[in-house]
């Protein structure tokens, strides 16, 4: 109903927002910048790391640093959190992270330094301020590295454990994890710890197998050369490296990854050549960050606009279904009330026999109830003795009630019968046609009132009685008979009530009934009831329908502005949004020689994009919002489609802001690149089981398209696209589009267009064309659309005939020539 329909769009809007978790994804992305985030074995490690990472000895190492992270001869290694950040000056302060500068008098500050001297690194036992233990080490740097992100490394375990040093780390942030390895395998403490970031970060790891200080920095590369080394089977085999990708001794990945798979953790133990690992590791998180980002924002961008879709059919529906419903309802309503009359018309003279005849069957049964009446109100002594004239006019009512009571059941009882049968023809569809008009409609005081009158119209042959109103004439008539009956009583001694006596009087009562004037009184009853409720329905039928009207007129408006604004914005979101993807994926794609020019684009050839080849590539210059609108509505129809045999794959989309020298933005459609279209093959000269066989393969094309609620509306022979063996497949879905979304205006390509927009230029007769050919060729260009035959009625014809006409010749089939 119209009323579920409602309720459907209102829990679909919920759609349009982010899932929290998304949402939270996107907002981090968006406003989180770059940084390296440098852990390590202990402080040694992650210190020399950040030194070979920004070329500089900027942290002590060796004896120059102290004792060890773990501690030695009862110390414990407390060195703070350091963060590097770009300026023009170098630069040294304490902060608590996002929030102040702390005043404190650092030892760098007071003179000329090289290494950031080890008393600033370090938290002293004797601080009690824990402001002053909480803050980082800012350290500002003017270096090239530091402008693209910062550079942060984790203090100690025991400043801050690894979980919470984390969490503090990647707030806000997309960070690049390093980890230092400076010895030939993990600790089971180091491994623990590596799996809780494991499972706070969903980041990979790049381990840094770094060179033993003492030791030529080139003999790693040459000890790791053959085999997998002692630090790589441990990682493999506690899961914190997945595969061996990157594990070679010159510490270059072996094989390039999947496009838009996840990046995996990665070791590289040749620390010469380390920029050969780092450099594709740290593209790849940032990479995957973008494409999950432009993911997440394309997949709201398609269910908003598949909700908008959704909705324009449903307003669209509702807009033709809504009128049609009412005139039915209207029709229907007439024919019932009609047929209804006709019976009750029909039915007098039936009626006076099937009272004759009830009145003949029941009468031996209604004298012997009346003999054993029991009379309510009065006393009656057991021999019958007599009582007053009123109390004989009480006994003579109730056993008049009796007798009408019992006729009545049988008079309705029959006359239901004769209208029982419009229950099964008018009944059902009727009432589900006015339950949904009512349901549309929310205001309680009007809902249902026109059902009602309805069901009081079908109803009116089960309440016809035979007791009538004090003034009907079968009433006078028949209180008449019962008065002089009680004035030839009154006339002599009161009467005993015996059975006897209430048998006499059930008799003179059921002799005094006139069976004419009982089935005349009957049908006019049933007349004036349907008149009424006839009136009333029609008068209901008026109001919902003025309510109706105006609901329609704002419907109508919704569904232009949902068209013509909605549904066209969204849809260039989605192609921005998707575009982003792709090119972030596979780059944008390189333009070779042009294949064609059609009215809206440029079809280049294109040697290689996102592991399809060979492929066309087609540039759109969009001149205006229209043909953007347009041109987004065509990609997400096209890509949202499943893939079919018979149509063109869309393998994606690249909006180039610098098409013609950055004069112009250009939208490029990466696509399958077929051999030849039709106009082309035609040209060529086509058999005519070849010509048989791409017509079946369009209309498979076209009902397919059909099935998925589409129109393709420029059907032409450039739009059909030919392999190597001439099978055929469709493209350009620029005029594609859902019948909700069309706007009644002529599109296309005027030579093709459909046969009603256009009289006289039909093709030619050809000699190879046969009857059955020709006469569904004629059938196919019929001006009436309703006249031409379906598509499910075509497809068999053309199987038929090119079974009869094709097989078992195909050596005798010639090339034919175009008929144009």
């Amino acid at each position: 109903s119209d009323l579920g329909q409602s309720k459907r769009r209102r829990r679909q809007f919920s759609c349009i927002s982010f899932p929290s978790h998304e949402e939270e994804f996107l907002r981090n992305t968006v406003g989180a910048a770059p940084y390296i985030l440098v852990l390590g074995q202990d402080c040694a490690a992650r210190y020399q790391l950040l030194n070979c990472l920004l070329g500089e000895r900027l942290l002590p190492l060796g004896p120059q640093a102290g004792h060890a992270c773990h501690g030695g001869q009862g110390s414990t290694c407390k060195r703070r959190k350091l963060c590097f950040t770009h300026g023009k000056q170098t630069r040294l302060s304490l902060a608590l992270p996002g929030q102040y500068e702390l005043v404190h008098q650092l030892v760098a500050n007071c003179g000329r330094w090289d290494t950031v001297p080890r008393e600033d690194l370090e938290i002293l036992d004797e601080c009690e301020d824990p402001a002053h233990r909480q803050a980082e080490l800012e350290i500002t740097l003017h270096h090239p590295m530091l402008q693209v992100g910062h550079v942060m490394v984790v203090p100690c375990p025991s400043v801050q454990p690894i979980e919470e040093a984390i969490e503090d780390c990647t707030r806000s942030a997309i960070p690049i994890v390093l980890y230092a390895v400076n010895q030939d395998s993990l600790s089971s403490e180091q491994v623990a710890d590596l799996w809780k970031v494991k499972e706070i970060l969903s980041f990979p790891i790049c381990f840094v197998r770094l060179p033993n200080l003492s030791e030529d920095s080139s003999e790693p590369g040459q000890r790791f050369e053959k085999d997998k080394s002692k630090l790589q089977k441990q990682l493999l085999s506690h899961g914190l490296l997945t595969c061996p990708m990157g594990n070679c001794s010159c510490g270059a990945p072996t094989q390039m990854p999947t496009p838009g798979a996840k990046p995996q953790s990665v070791l590289g133990e040749n620390f010469e050549r380390l920029h050969r690992i780092l450099v594709p590791f740290t593209r790849q998180v940032l990479q995957n960050q973008q494409v999950e980002a432009a993911s997440l924002l394309n997949g709201l961008h398609c269910r908003c606009l598949d909700l908008f879709i959704n909705q324009a059919f449903d307003m669209q529906r509702d807009l033709q279904i809504t009128p049609r419903r009412l005139e039915y309802t209207r029709e229907k309503e007439g024919e019932l009330f009609t047929s209804l009359m006709a019976i009750a018309n029909r039915k007098q003279e039936e009626m006076k026999d099937m009272i004759v005849e009830t009145l003949g069957s029941m009468k031996e049964q209604l004298l012997e109830d009346a003999a054993n009446l029991e009379f309510t109100d009065i006393i009656v002594t057991t021999n019958g003795d007599p009582v007053t004239s009123k109390e004989i006019k009480s006994c003579i009512h109730q056993i008049q009630d009796l007798i009408v009571v019992r006729l009545n059941q049988a008079v309705a009882n029959k006359l239901i019968s004769s209208v029982d049968y419009l229950r099964e023809s008018f009944v059902g569809t009727l009432e589900r046609c006015l339950d949904s008009l009512e349901k549309s409609h929310i205001e309680s005081s009007v809902h249902n009132i026109t059902s009602n009158h309805l069901k009081q119209l079908l109803n009116a042959a089960y309440h016809v009685e035979v007791t009538f109103h004090s003034g009907s004439s079968v009433t006078r008539l028949f209180w008449e008979q019962i008065k002089q009956i009680i004035h030839r009583i009154t006339f002599v001694n009161p009467p005993a009530i015996t059975p006897e006596w209430k048998r006499k009087v059930a008799q003179d009562a059921i002799e005094s009934l006139s069976a004419a004037k009982l089935a005349r009184s009957i049908c006019s009853q049933f007349r004036t009831r349907l008149n009424s409720s006839h009136e009333a329905f029609a008068a209901s039928l008026r109001q919902l329908e003025e309510r109706h009207t105006g609901r329609l007129e704002r419907t109508e408006d919704l569904w232009l502005r949902v068209r013509k604004d909605h549904a066209p914005r969204l849809a260039r979101l989605s192609l921005e949004s998707r575009s982003l993807r792709d090119v972030l994926l596979h780059g944008k794609p390189k333009l070779g020689r042009e294949l064609g020019r059609g009215q809206y684009g440029v079809v280049y050839l294109c040697d290689n994009w996102g592991g399809h080849y060979p492929c066309a590539l087609k540039s759109v210059v969009p001149p205006d919002d229209k043909h953007w609108n347009d041109l987004a509505l065509e990609f997400h129809y096209t890509r949202t489609l499943p893939k079919h045999e018979r149509l063109v794959d869309l393998h994606g989309s690249v909006i180039d802001h610098t098409y013609a020298g950055g004069s112009s933005i250009a939208v490029l459609l990466i696509m399958e690149r077929l051999h030849r279209d039709l106009y082309t093959g035609l040209k060529a000269g086509l058999s005519l089981q070849e010509r048989l066989q791409i017509a079946l393969d369009v209309v498979e094309g076209i009902r397919f398209l059909h099935n998925q609620g589409l129109l393709h509306r420029d059907i032409k022979l450039k739009n059909v696209l030919l392999d190597k063996q001439n099978r055929a497949k469709i493209t350009d879905l620029g005029f594609c589009k859902p019948e909700a979304m069309m706007s009644g205006s002529i599109v296309g390509t005027p030579i093709h267009m459909a046969p009603e927009l256009f009289t006289g230029a039909r093709p030619e007769r050809l000699p190879c064309f046969d009857e059955e050919c020709w006469q569904l060729m004629e059938a196919c260009w019929n001006g009436d659309p309703s006249q031409r035959p379906l598509l499910g009625i075509v497809e068999p014809s053309l199987q038929s005939m090119m079974v009869r006409l094709c097989c078992g010749s195909e050596q005798k089939s010639s090339s034919l020539e175009d008929s144009s």
